[in-house]
């Protein structure tokens, strides 16, 4: 089995208990490491997710995964929140963040730059919208509608 389809294994298990844990899966990375693979999965709720929650969802999923024995050499399991300045990937994303700040870098210019800070204004079916800043004051710049296939990277700002 090679990392892709790994991956697409690990995140249905990690959806299936996302689902009885009361979370949402929001990233499934794994990466080959010298002493085998790290598994490292982030998972959220509403008002943000506690030790208690990741500790619970690592224990079900190692247990999915002692059962079905997806991967035959030795593994590392990380469970964690994305964190404040966590990445925005999915239209859902953008949307549970209406009103916040937000760094976005594009693959081609918009209004001739590819890099905006700037806050959520609202969101649309392949865009999203955002009133940007002029200065580190947030003075308020322009409104940008950024349509998401031109997204290379997006993530909370923090400023």
């Amino acid at each position: 089995m090679n990392l892709n389809e790994l991956k697409e294994l690990i995140t249905n298990f990690a959806n299936e208990i996302a689902q009885q844990e009361s979370v949402e899966v929001v990233g499934v990375d794994i990466y080959p490491g010298r002493k085998g693979l790290t598994l490292r999965i982030f998972i959220d709720k509403e008002g943000g997710v506690t030790i208690r929650d990741c500790e619970s969802f690592s224990r079900s999923l190692e247990a999915i995964l002692d059962v079905e024995d997806p991967i035959k050499n030795s593994y590392t399991l990380e469970v964690s929140s994305p964190g404040i300045d966590r990445p925005l990937k999915q239209r859902k994303d953008f949307l549970r963040n209406i009103g916040k700040d937000v760094k976005i870098t594009t693959k081609q210019k918009i209004a001739n730059k590819t890099f905006f800070i700037g806050k959520i204004i609202d969101v649309g079916e392949d865009w999203v919208r955002i009133e940007t800043y002029k200065d580190k004051k947030k003075k308020k710049g322009e409104l940008l509608f950024i349509p998401f296939d031109k997204i290379l990277k997006a993530q909370i700002y923090i400023g």
